[in-house]
């Protein structure tokens, strides 16, 4: 089946120099305030509300409207937000090639890349590999097959984790204080698909069969006719690091076909790039 471009990111991952070195002094006298209050700033916009007005960042913010003023116009003039027309501002260029940096920095992706290519050439369907952020999935690489009919996610993109195969796997690999402190009433959006489950009481149950069995099912949770089936990437020390899914239109997939089919070769392309990271891991030592 032909398939779009690859969206996604790589290289290697940036690690501490080895020996000694001037440590990293984690006290309040080595914060830099008014640093704190633009970063702050910037941490409020996302996909749910890319462009702000300056009187609601305050608002948003808790700062003074003369402080958050300041910090808008200097992120306006290194390029860090730009001004829109409408008195809006957004992300600007500088933002995105710092989210891009990050992103390249992250070994896993360079590593997993190639297998998830495979993966999709193979199936055909979307392959996604994301990891948990907050109470939300964070997408670090997507190969979306063209057919496939969804919202316009892409590397760098959020959703809730309750709604998603990724996310309800993530999920089921914390402890139970960790879980809540993630997952509250908020977490379980309003606009979800018609399988969603609107409360963690509701998911727990699930949350066990999944981290016993290894492996997790969204069937129309997420939006109305989308499937999907994940698998887990585990660290040297059998710890759950990301996900990865392939997901499908459940027209042309039925969930037992899912699990027949397409289960099997996201476990093992799991397997395979959670053996890469062991192996990567052991060589850096």
């Amino acid at each position: 089946m032909p398939r779009r471009p690859v969206s996604s990111s790589s290289a290697a991952l940036s690690s501490a120099p080895a020996g000694p070195g001037p440590a990293v002094p984690d006290r309040p006298e080595y914060r830099v305030e008014a640093l704190a209050k633009g970063l702050r700033i910037l941490s409020l916009f996302d996909e749910q509300r890319p462009s702000w007005r300056v009187s609601d960042l305050a608002t948003a913010s808790g700062l003074p409207m003369p402080t958050v003023y300041r910090v808008v116009m200097t992120l306006a003039s290194e390029g860090y937000l730009d001004h829109l027309p409408n008195g809006d501002y957004r992300p600007g260029v500088r933002t995105l090639t710092l989210g891009t940096a990050a992103l390249r920095s992250l070994d896993l992706v360079a590593i997993a890349t190639p297998k998830l290519t495979r993966l999709g050439e193979r199936t055909g369907e979307t392959v996604n590999l994301a990891v948990l952020s907050g109470d939300r999935v964070l997408y670090l690489i997507r190969l979306r097959n063209s057919d496939l009919v969804t919202a316009n996610i892409q590397v760098g993109s959020t959703l809730p984790a309750v709604h998603t195969s990724i996310g309800k796997l993530l999920l089921a690999h914390l402890d139970e204080d960790e879980l809540a402190k993630r997952i509250t009433d908020a977490s379980f959006a309003k606009n979800s698909g018609p399988n969603a489950k609107v409360s963690l009481a509701e998911l727990h149950d699930e949350l066990r069969t999944i981290r016993d069995q290894g492996w997790s099912m969204q069937d129309e949770e997420l939006a109305y006719g989308l499937r999907s089936v994940a698998a887990p990437i585990t660290g040297p020390d059998g710890r759950v690091l990301a996900g990865v899914n392939l997901a499908v239109q459940s027209q042309d997939w039925s969930t037992q076909r899912i699990i027949r089919e397409l289960r099997p070769a996201v476990l093992a392309t799991c397997a395979e790039i959670s053996a890469l990271v062991s192996d990567t891991s052991a060589g850096s030592l």
